[in-house]
């Protein structure tokens, strides 16, 4: 046990920062972006080594759409009444937008780990880092439905992460499903709020 502990620390000290991670987003918490860019830098090497390449290449993605976030967050269109970005709902139309954006970004993913990779799980790794690639802009803009996108993702990168042996990960991510149930119910009671005190 304590030899699985030393070779697997990094993933370890991931899944501990992917808690506070997800406590902070479902808070709504601006600081989230902030443990949004050392968590992917942890998880670059984590990915790598198990061969999940598509996951390795999302993380510098995270990076990069955390830094987004902040700027966003910070200085976008603010509540009139609260000096933060207001809860949105998806309009039918950013969600066929979504879908679109979606299956552009996993073909090329697919073709590359099926082409260019020794990847065994290539459909998961590329369906996953499709999904987070869009999931991630909708936190960005504080959008309820996000939650319902996180819930897909978490449930499958779970079972992938069983599958592949990062097991401490495979759990944060089965927590992450859960919880994504319950920062759905947040956000729109959040955002309910929102509307009743601009009434």
């Amino acid at each position: 046990m304590a030899e699985y502990f030393q070779e697997n620390w990094l993933e370890i000290v991931g899944s501990i920062i992917g808690f506070v991670y997800l406590w902070q987003e479902v808070k709504a918490s601006i600081w989230l972006w902030f443990t949004g860019i050392i968590m992917p830098a942890i998880y670059t090497i984590v990915y790598y080594k198990s061969g999940l390449y598509a996951d390795f290449g999302i993380q510098i993605y995270y990076i990069v759409a955390a830094i987004y976030g902040f700027m966003v967050w910070k200085f976008g269109k603010k509540d009139d009444k609260k000096d933060e970005l207001k809860i949105v709902h998806t309009t039918a139309r950013q969600a066929v937008v979504l879908v679109t954006i979606s299956a552009l970004v996993f073909i090329p993913i697919y073709l590359i780990l099926t082409n260019f990779t020794d990847s065994n799980v290539p459909v998961f790794d590329s369906a996953t880092t499709a999904l987070s690639v869009v999931a991630l802009w909708m936190l960005a803009k504080k959008h309820v439905e996000q939650w319902l996108v996180w819930i897909v993702v978490d449930g499958l990168s779970s079972g992938l992460y069983f599958y592949k042996g990062i097991y401490f990960t495979a759990v944060l991510y089965l927590v992450y499903t859960i919880v994504a149930v319950y920062g759905y119910k947040k956000w729109n009671l959040m955002e309910k709020q929102q509307y009743d005190d601009n009434i």
